[in-house]
């Protein structure tokens, strides 16, 4: 198969590589700065789609003017992306959406998404969760055994995150909206807290970690936070902390994004690849859902 990898960060360098270990031909741009000695990156976006079959975009894609592309030497237009692919490739991308949703809507191009798929999500969480206990473990002046930890937001992150510090010996309360979650965080002997009122669950923590893409801590909540207390953002943009406001209050605050890429490139590359290799192997499901993209 012929596959064009365009942007992304280092799990997408991990991605292409794999690609071509498994003896696909594979043709790069956007990720000069990977450090990759197997990889060949093309002079210009038009000979890296030349003849594509599969062209596989970051994760996030990112939804404005620019393709995430962290590793490019240069800024990589949404709008010229768009018009370079050919018509007859399946794209397969991370979160496809704003710009480039539309001009592929427009083109008829075939888009797949690949973070739509639920064993992409949870391995990504897994390697988030991961992440964010090695941030804690390095910000912390004390270890995680018996440290008073909040994980606010009990989705995949939430759970396994959860998990992960209670296994550590980490006091952890878990905040939830559903009263299914409120039930599994009770089932699993978390201490529980409801999202919406989080100003009693925030006294005497050690950490608070948000996993909830809403702003759930704003000034106003931030004033009950006790000093020295640690504040991890994993949420994407816009985020679920105020993280101005807390450290206009003298709070350490940390937004950290894309952590599998960062944490463990390899495993989020593979992860990636398993997935799309998946995709492709349910050709007739992907045409029908090719079709419903293009409306």
């Amino acid at each position: 198969m012929e596959f064009s990898v365009i942007g992304g960060d280092m799990r997408t360098v991990r991605l292409a590589e794999l690609l071509k270990a498994d003896g696909h031909e594979v043709r790069c741009f956007g990720l000069e700065k990977g450090g990759s000695r197997v990889l060949t990156n093309e002079a210009s976006l038009g000979k890296a789609l030349r003849g594509a079959g599969y062209v596989i975009l970051p994760l996030p894609m990112g939804g404005g003017e620019e393709l995430n592309a962290p590793l490019s030497d240069a800024p990589i237009s949404v709008r010229e992306l768009a018009e370079a692919i050919p018509p007859e490739a399946t794209v397969l991308a991370g979160k496809p959406e704003g710009v480039f949703a539309e001009l592929a809507r427009a083109r008829g191009l075939c888009v797949r998404d690949y973070f739509a798929r639920e064993e992409l999500t949870v391995r990504n969480a897994a390697s988030t969760a991961e992440g964010a206990v090695e941030i804690l473990m390095r910000e912390l002046p004390v270890t995680l055994l018996g440290a008073r930890i909040l994980v606010i937001g009990f989705g995949r992150i939430g759970k396994l995150l959860s998990l992960r510090l209670r296994a550590l010996g980490a006091d952890v309360t878990a905040s939830a909206r559903k009263c299914a979650d409120m039930a599994w965080i009770e089932a699993l002997g978390l201490r529980g807290a409801d999202t919406r009122r989080l100003a009693d669950a925030v006294t005497g923590k050690t950490a608070v970690v948000n996993t909830v893409p809403a702003m759930v801590l704003d000034r106003e909540a931030l004033t009950g936070v006790p000093d020295g207390c640690f504040l991890l953002d994993l949420a994407s943009k816009p985020g679920g902390i105020d993280l101005e406001a807390a450290r206009e209050l003298g709070l350490r605050a940390v937004r950290a994004l894309a952590l599998p890429g960062k944490a463990a490139p390899e495993t989020a590359g593979a992860a990636i690849r398993d997935t799309l290799y998946q995709m492709i192997k349910e050709s007739d499901e992907n045409e029908l859902e090719c079709s419903q993209w293009k409306g």
